[in-house]
């Protein structure tokens, strides 16, 4: 369990250039027990150990290359700490193993149980691309320790756990720091390293308030629809809250799209089966059709052909005159 340390105050570095590995480490130990010179030497510490390891392989295998000479050379650069600031594991590790402290991968076999059940750790270092900083419980509470933030924020038990799940699916690489923390730091060392602050929990849950009311517009369009409740929510309670809302927004659209869905399959049910209903009576409407128009065509045909019948038995008959009358002609003569 951890016990009660600095009189019960929180222990902050703001983000200066690129050094969020001194601040990370800082959080962890809750004290400025380092500065970038110190990790700085470590690194250089960590380089000359790589490249005597290094040397020894390739004068076992008697196979040195121009190649690996320049890869070994002293003034190639260093392998745990970048130009602008950036240092690696390895030297957070070896800066935490100055107070007896080890590193552990949350996602390896020794992490147990913290995988599931993260409050059984006492601090969490997470790292993706070139930033780092801390989740630390101090006096049995947790706080982000993000040196992007103005002040340690507050994390409920039940958020700590999203939380780090939301890293994890978010490709950050989280590592579990176990052992005996030292309990206190001499205030004497405040601003040893300019960038360190010491902190009641009421300030920095009252600094952490206010800057959430200021807020940017980009993230005033992503909390507009809670703008109204937003106030005094810390970032893990508005991340809940957006994420709330947006699974309810989901569930919405997927509703409707059943809606529209079904409304359509019975559309398409109901006009088929009008058309089936409709097809009987237009088939007899075609019978009666054409059997109208073979009577018609019968009918015509009739009618044409008794006037061409009458003309011809008019036009074949002989001119006869009766017996008993003679030729106009033969009268007169008689």
């Amino acid at each position: 369990m951890d016990a009660a340390s600095n009189g019960g105050l929180l222990y902050h570095e703001v983000q200066e250039g690129k050094l969020c590995a001194v601040h990370c480490v800082n959080t962890a130990l809750q004290g400025p027990f380092f500065s970038e010179f110190d990790l700085a030497a470590l690194a250089a510490d960590l380089d000359q150990r790589e490249r005597q390891v290094m040397l020894q392989g390739v004068e076992a295998a008697a196979a040195a290359t121009t190649a690996a000479g320049d890869f070994l050379a002293e003034g190639e650069g260093s392998h745990n700490v970048s130009l602008g600031g950036d240092f690696s594991i390895q030297v957070l590790q070896k800066a935490l193993e100055v107070w007896d402290l080890q590193v552990v991968p949350l996602d390896s076999p020794a992490a147990g149980s913290s995988l599931f059940d993260p409050e059984l750790e006492i601090a969490f270092i997470c790292h993706l691309q070139d930033h780092w900083f801390c989740i630390r419980k101090v006096n049995e509470e947790w706080y982000n320790f993000n040196s992007l933030y103005p002040a340690p924020e507050h994390l409920s038990k039940f958020y700590l756990s999203a939380y780090i799940d939301t890293l994890k699916g978010s490709g950050w690489s989280i590592f579990a720091v176990r052992g005996n923390f030292p309990k206190e730091c001499p205030m004497a060392t405040e601003g040893s390293n300019g960038f360190g602050q010491w902190l009641t929990p009421d300030d920095a849950q009252r600094i952490t308030a206010s800057c959430n009311q200021v807020q940017t517009p980009t993230r005033q369009q992503v909390v507009s629809p809670l703008r109204g409740q937003s106030q005094g929510m810390s970032e893990m309670e508005l991340f809940a809250a957006q994420q709330e809302e947006a699974d309810l927004n989901a569930a919405i659209a997927a509703s409707l799209m059943d809606s529209v869905g079904a409304f359509a399959s019975r559309s398409a049910a109901e006009e088929e089966s009008r058309s089936q209903a409709l097809l009987p009576s237009e088939a007899a409407s075609d019978v009666a059709s054409k059997a109208s128009n073979v009577e018609e065509q019968g009918g015509n045909q009739a009618e044409a052909s008794e006037p061409s019948g009458g003309a011809s038995i008019e036009e074949s008959a002989p001119v006869s005159y009766p017996r008993e009358r003679s030729p106009p002609s033969e009268r007169r003569q008689q």
